[in-house]
């Protein structure tokens, strides 16, 4: 199959290449290379003779087209956004182009070539569509999880963003016929991972010696979902997902945002001690809670698992562990993120007057 995937030099998108390409699929990946976007992720790969990088704007629908059309796609998976939620309270606008404006260029370009494809071809394509749990809202502190139903609640300008973009793909395969397919994600966290979002953030200020920050009380809850399992599902979606359908990837693994960041100077103590004895739970710091932060996240993913087959192979604890070992043994990687495009400075906060 040859396979366009957006994004795909993003931590989500460039897993999923990394797989695709392993398992011998001809993979195109399409990526405009913004700040979280980093092609060293993909050094594995980026000389297979299966694998091949184009830089390109989602939002660019002519260029999309030639691309599909030069490629002959017979799937897309569509993973290009922007996905920082504190980022996107601090400047929405770009959420809106990227995750709204570009998937309804995407599908447009999709449509087209899709409606020139012959029989055989059109109905063997797919659309697979990447969003996120954070479109359910939140979850009460009980046993209820996310489901395939769930009406959405988005609560920040992310998630409404990914909101729109489901309903978008939605609506081209209702009112247009497109065959999509569509997954929604927990937490993904795993090697490769810009260092904005929690687990490397706390892992790289602990080396550094600085304060290890928690929003709020730290009781937020997360279902953590190893970014490895999560390529495993999205090309069995993609391959074998029913059209029309949605499928929840959720890891099972509910933790407090307290307890991982303690379960992270846990390993480290053991991995990489500190000086005289010292515990990393010493650099735990709170600080002010992120506006509209959701109380909890869980997914139910009896429907991927019954009908697909799909479970993760990793526990928290397993994940975890290998996950903190990849950033000791590639500083090359993570070194020139933080000297460079982003030092792990607090993002998120409501400017005066907001």
């Amino acid at each position: 199959m040859n396979i366009l995937v957006t994004g795909g030099a993003g931590f989500i998108g460039s897993a999923l290449c990394r797989h695709l390409v392993a398992v011998g699929e001809n993979v195109l990946n399409v990526d405009k290379l913004t700040y979280a976007g980093n092609l060293a992720s993909l050094w594995s790969i980026e000389n297979c003779s299966n694998y091949r990088f184009v830089n390109a704007d989602i939002c660019n629908e002519a260029a999309l087209i030639e691309l599909m059309r030069r490629e002959e796609i017979d799937r897309v998976i569509h993973l290009a956004a922007e996905t920082h939620v504190d980022r996107s309270i601090d400047g929405p606008a770009q959420f809106i182009e990227t995750n709204i404006v570009g998937t309804f260029r995407l599908l447009q370009a999709t449509l087209k070539y899709w409606r020139e494809l012959p029989d055989r071809k059109a109905r063997q394509f797919r659309f697979h569509h990447v969003s996120t749990d954070e479109v359910f809202g939140d979850l009460p502190f009980d046993d209820s999880t996310f489901n395939e139903q769930t009406p959405y609640a988005p609560s920040s300008p992310y998630s409404a963003s990914k909101a729109a973009s489901d309903h978008l793909v939605r609506a081209w395969h209702q009112t247009f016929g497109l065959p999509i397919v569509m997954s929604n994600c927990s937490n993904n966290y795993g090697p490769y991972h810009f260092p904005e979002k929690l687990i490397p953030l706390v892992i790289l200020n602990a080396l550094d010696e600085k304060p290890l920050p928690i929003y709020g009380a730290g009781t937020n809850v997360r279902d953590w979902l190893f970014v490895e399992d999560h390529a495993r599902a999205l090309a069995l979606i993609a391959s074998k997902g029913a059209i029309g359908e949605s499928y929840n990837i959720g890891g099972g693994c509910e933790r407090t945002n307290l307890a991982v960041v303690q379960a992270i100077c846990d390993i480290l103590d053991r991995m990489k001690p500190r000086n005289h004895s010292r515990s990393y739970r010493d650099l735990i710091t709170f600080v002010d809670d992120r506006p509209g932060h959701d109380r909890r996240y869980a997914m139910n993913t009896a429907k991927i698992e019954s009908h697909l087959g799909w479970k993760p192979q990793e526990s928290f604890e397993t994940g975890l562990a290998q996950t903190i070992a990849w950033y000791l043994d590639n500083e090359w990687w993570w070194k020139p993120i933080r000297e460079g495009t982003y030092g792990g400075s607090r993002l998120g906060r409501l400017a005066a007057g907001q």
